[in-house]
């Protein structure tokens, strides 16, 4: 491999983002020696939010997460993630 040219040093992310958005990292790293990482407990950020419901449509929920032995939360992010997903594919 040639050789690797010196990383530059950045001041600010936005300036490090705007150089490799121009420049080939391989010029820079040597990828042959990268090696594999996993995060398996790295969990996607969340936020808290609030959101009224009629009371007989979250029973009906809590019924159905019941019967999935779930938390009735999860089965709204589920059923949103699914009707989200949908829609993105029409």
């Amino acid at each position: 491999m040639s050789k690797l040219k010196k990383m530059p040093e950045f001041k600010t992310e936005a300036e490090e983002r705007e150089f490799w958005e121009t420049h080939d990292s391989s010029d820079y790293l040597d990828w042959s020696q990268a090696k594999s990482a996993s995060f398996p407990k790295l969990k996607p950020s969340t936020k808290t939010i609030s959101l009224r419901l009629p009371e007989t449509l979250l029973n009906r929920i809590k019924i159905e997460a019941n019967k999935r032995d779930m938390p009735y939360q999860s089965l709204i992010k589920a059923w949103l993630a699914d009707e989200v997903n949908e829609n993105r594919r029409a």
